[in-house]
């Protein structure tokens, strides 16, 4: 396996909206915690035939920015991450704006994870097709950090396309947030070589360490043929396992995210109390 070269730990706060996030993130950067990252789904259609049981929980998530704009109100290192933002279902240049004033706002904290999403009837309710969307959401990433890195921007494709515009703020981070694309199935290593910043597979599609092991070993070595430096591997979903922790460091990952899913404030104070022992063991190791 590869070299450990030492793995942040973050959590990321799966469903439900009864936790305020100025809470959480307080809690969670006190805590020691590097990051706070927020899923997203803007609603469960229910006639989707995953519409039941923890799915329906989806629907109770908040919209990210929203919830990581309160985060970065209270907070002053944390960083702040989607895991993922459902890039397809959304309007890039009002998104380039969301992320653009978020990042600006809360000092460069802003790690965005994308991805092209599972819920076939969600996206079709945004009018998005579904056998389009990884496309889709690879040109909305191109056409966003045309936004934040120029002052007159266009972008034309086949998914996305606009004229010259003017959009400001631009991102405190100098060339945009650190772009993070979603997904372990085939080419997936390709687009994040081609278009983004890092990985940000989740852990239970996985069916070994080795097999973690073996992607982050490819990927490297694809990015050093390319001339291209580190690329990071933030794995979503981890369990709070110091074992597996240790494993995944060795392996190359640089950042783990520990899923909470309770959506109540005592319970989740108790979670997070829990996991700072396993946060101490493995940083102390």
């Amino acid at each position: 396996m590869g070299e450990d070269a030492g793995v942040d730990i973050g959590i990321v706060h799966f469903t439900g909206c009864s936790v305020m996030p100025q809470q959480l993130a307080r809690d969670v950067e006190e805590r020691g915690f590097e990051s706070l990252f927020y899923t997203e789904h803007t609603h469960i259609p229910v006639a989707s035939r995953r519409a039941s049981g923890s799915a329906r929980d989806y629907a109770t998530t908040f919209d990210p920015f929203v919830a990581l704009a309160a985060a970065a109100a209270v907070t002053s290192t944390l960083r702040l991450g989607t895991a993922v933002c459902l890039l397809p279902q959304r309007d890039p240049i009002i998104t380039a704006k969301e992320v653009a004033s978020l990042d600006l706002l809360s000092g460069g904290r802003v790690l965005l994870g994308v991805g092209s999403g599972w819920n076939r009837e969600e996206m079709r309710d945004h009018g998005v097709e579904p056998k389009g969307r990884t496309a889709r959401m690879v040109e909305a990433v191109q056409a966003m950090r045309q936004i934040w890195a120029t002052d007159e921007s266009e972008f034309h494709g086949d998914h996305v396309d606009f004229g010259p515009l003017w959009s400001w703020p631009k991102p405190a981070q100098r060339h945009g947030p650190p772009v993070l694309f979603g997904g372990n199935g085939p080419g997936v290593e390709d687009r994040v070589l081609a278009h983004g910043d890092g990985w940000l597979p989740q852990a239970g599609t996985f069916s070994s360490v080795e097999e973690v092991d073996a992607r982050i070993k490819g990927l490297r070595e694809q990015a050093a043929e390319a001339g291209r430096g580190h690329v990071p591997v933030t794995v979503f979903g981890t369990p709070d396992d110091l074992g597996l922790l240790e494993q995944l460091a060795t392996a190359g990952v640089d950042r783990c995210l520990i899923p909470v899913r309770s959506d109540d404030s005592d319970e989740l104070s108790t979670r997070l109390d829990a996991l700072v022992a396993v946060l101490e063991a493995f940083t102390s190791r």
